[in-house]
């Protein structure tokens, strides 16, 4: 139980890393809940400091929800517990971590990326799907809150459709928190389907700091 406590409080810390935050401050010395859509994000640091910012921290938001969980994993032992576990716990609390972060808080993102990072290290394949849902919501729509919705909604089916074809091994653990995470999402861009409910949501466009 000590360890499973390490991992959850570690993740936590860990994914409540704001990166684009601090990339606000570092760059142009602005809070980025002050610009653009306001939210803590790989998508609002496009808008307000650029392509090639907004990549490193899309990066460095992905990295922190799958380091936690290929480490809880691989390199973690619990004794009775089994180590899958151990990666739902630090798939969660990263999670958990960027969408309430202590350092700023509990304020903070909306949680794709970092969704994306610990799905990648636990169920890659379930991620490849809801993956190609969102480019091709997003190619059509320009409209990254879509994709997004999209993605997250179909994640849950694409966690049971790769267990069904074999391709990982099934946990109804992950399909939880699947799920979970699903919920978590469709709340936090609840501004977001109301504006696209009034089809007044914005497409992807800079938007540069005064």
């Amino acid at each position: 139980m000590i360890v499973l406590a390490g991992v959850c409080l570690a993740s936590y810390l860990i994914g409540g890393i704001p990166f684009s935050y601090l990339a606000g401050r570092v760059t142009r010395g602005v809070d980025l809940r002050e610009f653009g859509s306001g939210n803590l994000g790989a998508t609002n640091t496009y808008r307000v400091l650029g392509g090639r910012i907004a990549i490193i921290v899309l990066l460095l938001d992905i990295a922190k929800g799958f380091m936690p969980v290929f480490a809880a994993m691989h390199w973690l032992s619990a004794g009775t517990i089994p180590v899958h576990w151990l990666g739902v716990a630090a798939m969660f609390f990263s999670i958990l971590g960027h969408l309430f972060s202590p350092y700023l808080g509990f304020a903070g993102g909306k949680g794709i990326a970092t969704s994306a990072g610990a799905f990648a290290a636990l169920a890659p394949w379930a991620l490849l799907g809801a993956f190609v849902v969102f480019a091709l919501v997003f190619a059509v729509s320009r409209i990254v809150s879509l994709g997004s919705i999209f993605a997250a909604v179909s994640l849950p089916v694409f966690v049971a459709l790769s267990a069904r074809l074999g391709l990982s091994t099934f946990e109804w653990s992950v399909e939880g928190v699947s799920i979970l995470i699903m919920v978590i999402v469709l709340i936090k861009h609840r501004s977001n389907i109301q504006r696209l409910m009034s089809g007044t949501e914005k497409k992807l466009a800079r938007v540069k700091p005064e």
